[in-house]
């Protein structure tokens, strides 16, 4: 038995002492009330000691932070995806394809801003309400695809196979995914990233279920800047999502791209994204 007596008794802290002598680490699991009197014992045998905590656990806790002003000690649960540096980063790379995608692709944007005027005169640009990083909204671009007295800006139905709310240069756009390229001005605006999980309207559903009714970690995608392309979809996660798979395929392939970013990865993703530009499940 640990307490306060024994953690002053010479006898017992040597036989302590002889047991955890040559430990490289200490994982003591000790009821709620033992565990000040572990910690000062772990302190006095110079180890790397570690004790359990079953609350701290279902936080999620990465870390400690202790504030000597204050004499507190604070548990961290959140650091953030990416460092300082690694923002800027993404950021100058962000900036860099953005602009240089809407210079080259300048004669495709025109040409299709004029067909989708000329087919029914409604606007170029279809503007959506999407949930981008801190799962804060804000407006995303892309061109008109469908029928103007058919838009759907909620998101509530997804696109089908011969959609009937779409238009002629619609289905061209969406076969060939041109119509999400107005979202590098969305890029340079610094509401989206290059790369990273794709955006979702609010009335998105998977077997009449919302996205975050079917997995609770939904939300933690949007730790990171939304993007026009991401892992998800290069690895074909596209198209309608009729089952709940659909939703959880595209969120763990999210989830492993937050936890594992990094320049040379978003350049893959790009690269790869040219390959799949067109998609069975792009329609």
């Amino acid at each position: 038995m640990i307490g306060k007596r024994s953690s002053h008794d010479p006898f017992m802290l040597d036989r302590l002492g002889k047991l955890l002598r040559n430990q490289d680490q200490v994982v003591v699991s000790c009821p709620r009330e033992r565990r000040q009197d572990w910690a000062f014992l772990l302190k006095c045998a110079g180890v790397y000691g570690e004790i359990v905590s079953e609350p701290t656990h279902r936080l999620g806790v990465v870390g400690v932070h202790r504030y000597d002003d204050l004499d507190c000690t604070t548990l961290v649960v959140s650091t953030g995806p990416l460092g300082v540096r690694a923002r800027i980063i993404k950021r100058l790379f962000d900036i860099a394809v953005a602009a240089a995608g809407l210079v080259v692709l300048s004669p495709v944007l025109i040409a299709v801003a004029v067909l989708i005027k000329l087919e029914d005169g409604g606007p170029v640009l279809f503007i959506q309400r999407r949930l981008g990083r801190g799962n804060q909204f804000f407006d995303m671009f892309k061109f008109r695809s469908m029928r103007e007295e058919k838009l759907d800006h909620n998101g509530a139905r997804s696109t089908a196979r011969d959609d009937d709310r779409i238009t002629r240069i619609g289905a061209f756009i969406r076969r060939t995914s041109i119509d999400e390229l107005p979202q590098l001005l969305n890029v340079l605006k610094g509401d989206m990233s290059i790369v990273g999980p794709r955006p979702h309207a609010l009335g998105s559903q998977a077997n009449n279920k919302y996205f975050w009714d079917i997995d609770r970690k939904y939300w933690q995608r949007h730790c990171l800047k939304p993007g026009l392309t991401g892992l998800a979809q290069v690895r074909g996660h596209r198209g309608a999502t009729e089952h709940e798979k659909d939703l959880t395929d595209r969120l763990q392939s999210d989830l492993e791209y937050i936890a594992s970013w990094s320049l040379p990865h978003d350049i893959g993703i790009v690269l790869r994204t040219v390959l799949v530009l067109r998609h069975e499940n792009a329609y």
